[in-house]
């Protein structure tokens, strides 16, 4: 069949969930057989987010070919089990950035640059790219920000032009907001219609309607909405607030969400999606009565979503061992010597946070210190595995001043220094280290017991490395590097094997981890966390 489009588009407010609405579309469709790919849009300058803070936009996710990207595309792939790459993530900077290039190159023949046809056609090529690989039955494009946003309108515009070009092989799905006023105990169609009229005033007529709402939106109310926004009646759906954002593919589907728009495309619905694997997570969800305490030790607990991966993996693996995640955030820059047994108290198992900068670093060092000390299940990622070969350093080597080069360019003992081929760049945009990269484990290990084999791929996101100067000394006191990668010999995975769990990954295997494919490593320390909680309560009986 000829690829379909389907173009998703919000309204009224931000943060209304269109990344969770079209990856459940997606879940479903892929569940029907067909073969489904996303993309986010993102109206922003900037080239992708890899140089804003995290309290900007949240975590930045990054591709398996090294793309930092919008967060929303973890969202992607959690719920799609499908790996995603840059092409699934295109930003305003990237779309100017490539018709500059394009026009100091001379590809336009001397015409005049404009928003029209120039940039939008650029846009329209990067929606296209993905269908014309003939890898994929749909593409599902999300447009960040809300419609009536200055930054959005040529892309909007784009969908436009794509709405009359492709015709029934492409349909636009519009998220919008019902609130609730409380005081005159009413729900409030006006933001949605008038929402939609900036839409249609734009030249886009949604063709489905899926309402966000917290109070169940009345049939009579969902009739009055159609009529109003000229979309059909069974094409108006709700999205109510849910427990988990893992129901939302089952509340979709309960409405049909799947067949309308199969229907709207011209493809005839037929059975039902194989939703047997994701029913089978839900009910461990609900049926788990017990909870595991991580406690999360980072400088951005104020923003959850700075951490979102982390959060999603450690609950997935929660979860599959019978388990509610009980996640306490510990802000770092609040742990010292003095505290750092009440802050810590009581928890399962801990994770250091990754990060860059100074900023809460030397809490972390506390916090590893205690947890060595105390043996509780710890996992390290990325500056956390670094903080954990520094705290070693310091406090097992006897090596009172060792630091990471990031920390202190002047410490005499740099365990954590920059990869050699970075120190001449100074351009701080997609200079890191990227990507999936091979990590072979040493037979025996803890790490290659989690996952089973002695060689996997996973993802990176830093500059800065061990040093292997001081592999020795550390393999002779007792924490082991048992991960490298093969290529470069750059050590990817530290543990000691002498306590419970105590394990650190330069990489990020939270990036990996999805519903239906949970990370073995997440799976491995959330299993040795609740061992550990069993312990506990078996000396306090």
């Amino acid at each position: 069949m000829e690829t379909k489009y389907l173009f998703v588009t919000g309204g009224v407010v931000s943060s209304l969930g269109k990344g969770i609405i079209s990856s459940s579309l997606a879940c479903l469709l892929k569940a029907r057989g067909y073969r489904v790919t996303i993309q986010k849009f993102d109206p922003y300058i900037n080239i992708d987010p890899g140089t804003l803070n995290p309290y900007e936009h949240g975590e930045c996710y990054v591709t398996v070919d090294g793309h930092e990207a919008d967060l929303d595309l973890g969202h992607y792939e959690r719920f799609t089990n499908i790996r995603t790459t840059r092409a699934n993530n295109v930003t305003t900077g990237r779309i100017y950035q490539s018709v500059i290039d394009k026009e100091r190159r001379g590809d336009y023949l001397g015409k005049t640059v404009q928003i029209i046809p120039h940039i939008t056609d650029e846009i329209k090529r990067n929606v296209m790219a993905l269908g014309k690989t003939g890898q994929f039955d749909f593409v599902i494009t999300e447009i960040g920000g809300v419609v009536g946003d200055i930054e959005s309108l040529p892309f909007l515009e784009a969908v436009r032009q794509l709405r009359w070009e492709l015709d029934r092989d492409c349909l636009c799905l519009h998220l919008t907001y019902v609130p609730y006023i409380a005081a005159a105990k009413e729900l409030k169609t006006k933001p949605t219609q008038h929402s939609v009229k900036q839409l249609q005033q734009l030249g886009i007529q949604p063709d489905v309607l899926v309402l966000r709402t917290e109070h169940e939106v009345p049939a009579q109310m969902r009739r009055k909405i159609a009529q109003f926004c000229n979309v059909s009646p069974d094409a108006v759906v709700q999205s109510r607030d849910a427990s988990s954002i893992y129901k939302v593919p089952m509340l979709m589907h309960e409405q049909h969400l799947d067949e309308i728009v199969l229907r709207k495309v011209g493809v005839p619905p037929a059975g039902e999606p194989d939703l047997g694997p994701w029913r089978e997570f839900l009910s461990k969800m609900d049926s788990a009565t017990e909870k595991v305490t991580i406690g999360l030790v980072g400088k951005y607990v104020e923003l959850q979503d700075a951490y979102k991966s982390i959060n999603e993996a450690l609950f997935q693996a929660a979860t599959y061992q019978g388990m509610k995640l009980h996640l306490k955030y510990i802000h770092s820059e609040k742990v010292n010597p003095g505290n750092v047994a009440d802050q810590l108290r009581g928890l399962d198992g801990v994770v250091i946070a990754p990060g860059f900068g100074q900023r809460g670093i030397e809490g972390k060092f506390v916090a590893l210190e205690w947890c060595r000390t105390h043996d509780i299940p710890t996992f390290g990622i990325c500056l956390g595995m670094q903080c954990m070969v520094i705290e070693f350093a310091r406090n097992v080597l006897g090596l009172a001043d060792a630091n990471s080069t990031e920390m202190d360019h002047a410490t005499p003992h740099n365990v954590i220094d920059l990869m050699e081929e970075q120190k001449s760049i100074h351009n701080m945009g997609g200079t890191m280290r990227l990507g999936a990269y091979r990590c072979d484990l040493r037979p025996g290990s803890r790490v290659a017991a989690a996952y089973g084999t002695s060689s996997v791929e996973e993802r990176h996101r830093h500059r800065f490395e061990f040093n292997n100067d001081y592999r020795e000394r550390f393999e002779t006191a007792g924490m082991a590097c048992v991960g490298e990668n093969p290529e470069t010999r750059l050590v990817e995975v530290v543990e000691i094997p002498g306590l419970r769990w105590y394990v650190g990954t330069q990489y990020h295997p939270e990036y990996s981890s999805t519903v239906l494919s949970p990370s073995p490593l997440f799976m491995d320390f959330v299993k040795h966390a609740i061992s550990y909680k069993k312990e506990k309560e078996q000396q306090n009986a």
